[in-house]
């Protein structure tokens, strides 16, 4: 008895061990969905359930898919926008196995899978940005309000600071567009796309450089504009310092006149008052300024006065001299006496011809 009993459970054993020695048995993971093939052709329903399975050996094939949620991460590809823009756009998605079958008899494998995302998802992208603008592309919110600094605003001269094109739909828009018709598309291969979401945009090499210069153009025409500003803020200074300099010294000089006219005033009424003491002394003070006055005006200057005129009257009064000397014009002029010319010693008459001998 003990040795049939020994004997069964041997050949279950040898019998357990030929069977997954030649795959008979094999395994289904709680991540995984499976399609047994014979020949190359799907048989059964799809296998989604986890455990210990059975097949026939050499003649079943197991073709397992993974059942979770899957990633495709895109080629960043360049493509024009509406207004002839060319970007750079890098996107993602997100997509599952849903119809394991139609999916083996479509696709086969994981990697025919990707070819044909890459297919879809990019020919749907494509034709979405070639119908709207950038901006469309770029924003999202569509009452949005930049936070822009006064200075800059007051400053700019083309008034594009600060505000910013309106936008009909905005990317999110954009991108449920696409997802709806790639998964329209990709429903047929047995996979159910979950996400697309644009994950850079980058603008083209060119257009970079356009988009830098522009950039530069308005920074230049700000800081002209707060140049100009400032040059006019100190002309501006400038004649405000000018104007109150020509105060001052408008100011300055009437009271330097004024002082002048006073001091002046004071002198004339002190000379009045000296001079006016007798007759005799405003004949001579009358006669000492005309002396003064002949003297500023007789310095190698010449004069034209009539006889009747009163400057004239004290040249008028000086008789003319016998020519002597010109010292004793000087003294006849001044009313000093003239001295006595001695005789000079008389030159003696020429001796004739051998006279004395």
């Amino acid at each position: 008895m003990k040795k049939t009993g020994f004997g069964c459970a041997f050949a279950i054993i040898v019998l357990a061990i030929l069977m997954v020695a030649s795959g008979a048995i094999y395994t289904v993971t709680e991540t995984e969905q499976v399609i047994i093939t014979k020949f190359g052709e799907p048989i059964g329903e799809p296998i989604v359930e986890p455990g210990l399975k059975f097949k026939i050996p050499f003649l079943h094939k197991v073709n397992s898919f993974d059942k979770r949620i899957l990633e495709w991460d895109g080629p960043a590809t360049e493509m024009p926008t509406k207004d002839k823009t060319y970007i750079r756009v890098d996107t993602y998605a997100r997509w599952a196995i849903v119809d394991p079958l139609r999916y083996f008899q479509k696709l086969r494998d994981e990697r025919s899978a990707l070819s044909r995302l890459d297919d879809i998802l990019g020919s749907e992208l494509r034709n979405s940005i070639a119908k709207h603008e950038l901006i469309e592309v770029v924003r999202t919110t569509k009452d949005r309000k930049p936070q822009v600094e006064e200075d800059l605003a007051e400053a700019d001269m083309t008034g594009s600071i600060g505000k910013l094109i309106p936008i009909r739909r905005g990317r999110l828009a954009l991108e449920k567009d696409i997802y709806e018709e790639s998964k329209a598309k990709l429903g047929e291969f047995g996979i159910e796309l979950l996400d697309v979401r644009i994950k850079r945009i980058n603008y083209n090499q060119s257009v970079q450089e356009r988009i830098y210069e522009r950039m530069i153009s308005e920074r230049q025409q700000i800081a002209e504009r707060f140049r100009s500003e400032g040059e006019g803020e100190a002309a501006k200074i400038l004649g405000d310092m000018e104007r109150d300099l020509r105060k001052v010294e408008s100011e300055a000089y009437k009271k330097v006149e004024t002082l002048k006219g006073e001091a002046d005033a004071k002198a004339t009424e002190i000379y009045a008052a000296a001079y006016d003491q007798s007759a005799d002394a405003a004949d001579f003070y009358e006669f000492t300024r005309t002396m003064e006055l002949y003297q500023g005006m007789l310095d190698g200057s010449t004069v034209v006065l009539t006889t009747d005129s009163d400057l004239f009257k004290y040249l008028k009064a000086v008789k003319p001299l016998a020519p002597s000397s010109s010292i004793d014009t000087i003294e006849a002029i001044e009313g000093k006496p003239a001295k006595a010319v001695k005789p000079s010693r008389p030159v003696p008459a020429p001796r004739a011809a051998g006279a004395g001998r």
